[in-house]
């Protein structure tokens, strides 16, 4: 034992368990966000849906745990699959997430429970034998944290005040993106565009067979599962102005660039700003496809971020040379003050398709009091069955085929289709 100064120098550097608690409420108070939400859609086919759910809680019955879930779901071939993931998605992603995380640790996980839910999803929607298919655009804010995960031509735009409009997510289509040409062709799919007995190429890259123009989906099983469910994933902290985020269906972003439709809005409440971007897409092309659109703006506490100025008035000569005077400092001021509270944080970051890369590494073997849990169904192996997610990648210098995460027989040979490696075994009814 050490002396008695040492103990008491030890007992002081202890922090109490109240202290830490008080602590970390203090921190969620103060990213403690308000939202105001519009949507708006204009049906032709019937195959859009989305989700607006804002009374999430990471512990149940504690509502300083309180974050929100935002869907968007375009169908095609058929509604099914659109309405299957705006009903499972969120209970899946849910599922994926150790319990007892703390804040810091429950955001951290996000990201991999995202793969996991859109894989699952898929899977249990496949299992049906149905050949809908659906894009996925799926958010979930926590305070000014935003995390974004999206297969398809869906797409969540953030607009930041100070900040250029960014996407947060990327469209998963085959005629603009190389990178998923190659993978689906690599995996034993045929890219191509539509040809008519022997006529002309014409319209989109398809994926065939199917004639699909989306690499991702959630279903489209008479595809092939090289359309895989795997989703691109962004996370970011918004600075202390907030932002507002645009969700909707790509008969919006057919019509309009991210920045039209962003600038087209601003400063008009979230309900009329979707009703207006609506507007504008249908005014731009007419109703060719299910136009939706979900307006998210994410307001911090004590928001004195000034709203856009008003039309400027007439002045004489001399009331503009004083008026000049005197806002010139206070102009600069304002400047300096959106400038810095305009900046967004990124915090992660991945696309790939390979499920292995998304699911990581599990230092822990993914075992817990001797129990092996399947990293996608969340289906309990005993440790003689449960297959690392790594297994077949043995000549690869950084996998390591003894280590978790594990996956349950059907969730792995669902893995190997993805990867072209074997068919899927899934009939179509």
């Amino acid at each position: 034992m050490g002396s008695r100064e040492e103990r008491h120098r030890h007992n002081q550097d202890l922090v109490p368990l109240a202290a830490l608690i008080s602590r970390e409420l203090k921190m969620e108070k103060m990213e403690k966000t308000s939202l105001r939400i519009g949507s708006a859609a204009q049906s032709r086919k019937g195959e859009d849906y989305f989700l607006i759910k804002t009374d999430c809680q990471r512990v149940p019955g504690n509502p300083s745990t309180s974050f929100s879930v935002f869907g968007l779901f375009d169908g095609h071939n058929g509604n099914a699959a659109a309405i299957f993931s705006k009903d499972h998605l969120l209970n899946y992603v849910m599922d994926a997430i150790p319990r007892g995380l703390g804040r810091d640790e429950w955001l951290q996980a996000l990201p991999r429970a995202l793969v996991a839910g859109f894989v699952k999803t898929d899977k249990e929607f496949q299992s049906k034998g149905k050949t809908s298919g659906t894009t996925a655009t799926f958010v979930i804010i926590d305070g000014l944290m935003v995390t974004v995960a999206s297969v398809g031509d869906s797409r969540c735009v953030l607009d930041a005040q100070g900040c250029n409009v960014s996407d947060l997510t990327i469209d998963h289509r085959l005629e603009e993106n190389a990178e998923e040409r190659e993978r689906v062709t690599a995996s034993g799919g045929e890219v191509g565009r539509l040809n008519i007995f022997g006529g002309p190429e014409i319209g989109p890259l398809r994926c065939w067979p199917g004639g699909l123009c989306l690499s991702r989906s959630i279903g489209d099983m008479d595809v092939g599962e090289f359309i895989v469910p795997i989703p691109y994933v962004k996370q970011v902290k918004l600075s202390s102005a907030g932002g507002r985020l645009i969700i909707a269906s790509d008969g919006i972003w057919d019509s309009l660039s991210s920045e039209m439709a962003a600038k087209s809005c601003r400063g008009l409440p979230a309900e009329l700003a979707a009703r207006l971007v609506v507007k504008e897409a249908l005014r731009t092309r007419g109703l060719k496809d299910d136009t939706t659109c979900v307006v998210v703006d994410i307001i911090p506490p004590n928001n004195n971020t000034p709203h856009p100025s008003p039309p400027p008035k007439r002045f004489t000569k001399l009331q503009a040379l004083l008026f000049r005077k005197l806002s010139s400092k206070s102009s600069a001021k304002l400047a300096k003050k959106v400038s810095d509270v305009g900046i967004v944080e990124q915090l992660f970051e991945e696309g790939s398709a390979m499920l292995a890369e998304r699911l990581g590494n599990d230092d822990s073997s993914g075992q817990n009091c001797g129990v092996f849990v399947c990293a996608v169904c969340q289906v309990d192996l005993s440790p003689n069955e449960g297959i690392s997610v790594h297994a077949g990648s043995i000549f690869s210098m950084s996998s390591k085929p003894w280590q978790g995460p594990f996956l349950c027989g059907d969730c792995l040979n669902k893995k190997e289709a993805m990867e072209g490696k074997r068919p899927s075994g899934v009939k179509v009814v």
